[in-house]
């Protein structure tokens, strides 16, 4: 699938084609257009073993990882088992991923007996938790982001592992520096990324205690379509909305980069563990981007506030010299994501809270 530029005039299609203009794919094929696999991936997983069981698999990126591992399975006619697990509480989501050859089973992780069942597997992205809505839950945010992760490592201690995490488990970094990297020290701010920690600490204690392999994944702001920081900015740009900088500062990477980048760094499991930062490169003023989205939405953002010296920021690096740098820029983001909302398309309707610097969601 060509991966060309919003403005570039073969994004113009007829109606009968479902195509917009300025969108690089027909609006019921995003999902698609998200999952398409990377070379590096097709070839990492020949030489990876055994099936993938993603677990968690309903949430925001969980079909493309899916997605992404089946395609690239199906193109190298590798019929190795990739099985989506969730609650699946509304049954058109467990339909996304049978329809496309993705097995699906239903298990509540936190229940013991129901993990207990699921089948053993050499391969797991571990990709549940709770964010939204737990500012007031702390008894929530333990049982989804610590003790429920606990009980996943032990299960499947066994297996190489590939658990999600968040950028937010360092400290606020330096707006003029490189952001955190890999060997910065984690100490965060606020209930949720305080238990991101603790989900962390989770599958660090299993390879510590039964030499798991395992890659955590410190992720900051996978943009798409329909959810992202640069969707919210625009969202509040049309809404005449005000837009505060105060966290002025964000990390972005279009979520088919993130979720390759993701499923690479599971060869490189280790029970050390391995730790890797997933973003795109350098570090995006708030500002900058609205005043981008507001030229291309042709409407002028509302700024208030003035940029903190600090903020949560990370430092790919390492990501981009074992994996190369996204394929996505960020021009691209910006120009699909405005083409989207000017066609008013749906979103997520969930918001970031990238302007919260108590890291309460």
């Amino acid at each position: 699938m060509s991966r060309t530029s919003a403005a570039d005039p073969t994004t113009s299609r007829s109606p009968e084609q479902g195509a917009i203009v300025g969108i690089p794919c027909p609006p019921a094929g995003v999902d698609d257009f998200l999952s398409e696999p990377t070379a590096a991936v097709s070839a990492m997983l020949g030489r990876m073993p055994g099936d993938f069981m993603v677990l968690g698999a309903a949430g925001k990126m969980g079909l493309h990882v899916c997605l992404m591992l089946r395609r690239a399975l199906d193109a190298n006619h590798d019929t190795r088992r990739v099985i989506a697990v969730s609650r699946f509480s509304k049954p058109e989501s467990r339909e996304e991923f049978e329809s496309r050859g993705i097995e699906t089973l239903p298990c509540d992780l936190c229940d013991a007996d129901q993990l207990a069942r699921l089948p053993d597997a050499p391969n797991i992205i571990f990709m549940a938790g709770a964010k939204f809505g737990t500012a007031d839950n702390p008894g929530l945010l333990k049982q989804m982001n610590e003790d429920m992760p606990a009980m996943v490592a032990e299960r499947f201690a066994q297996a190489c592992i590939t658990a999600f995490s968040t950028g937010c488990v360092y400290s606020f970094q330096a707006v003029d520096s490189a952001g955190a990297s890999e060997i910065s020290e984690t100490n965060p701010i606020g209930a949720y990324a305080q238990s991101c920690l603790g989900r962390e600490m989770a599958f660090r204690k299993v390879a510590q205690t039964h030499g798991t392999r395992v890659a955590l994944i410190r992720l900051n702001y996978s943009v798409e379509f329909r959810y992202g920081v640069p969707v919210d900015l625009a969202k509040k740009i049309l809404g005449g909305q005000a837009i505060d900088v105060t966290m002025g500062h964000v990390n972005l990477i279009w979520q088919r980069d993130a979720v390759a980048h993701s499923i690479l760094a599971h060869e490189h499991a280790s029970a050390a563990p391995f730790i890797i930062n997933v973003t795109g490169p350098g570090t995006h003023r708030v500002r900058d981007l609205a005043a981008r989205l507001g030229v291309l939405l042709e409407s002028e953002p509302v700024i208030i506030g003035e940029e903190a010296d600090t903020a949560w920021i990370s430092d790919a690096a390492l990501s981009h010299r074992l994996f190369g740098l996204p394929e996505t820029s960020l021009d691209q983001m910006l120009e699909w994501i405005a083409a989207w909302q000017s066609a008013e398309l749906p979103t997520l309707n969930k918001p970031t809270g990238f302007e919260k610097r108590d890291g309460n969601f």
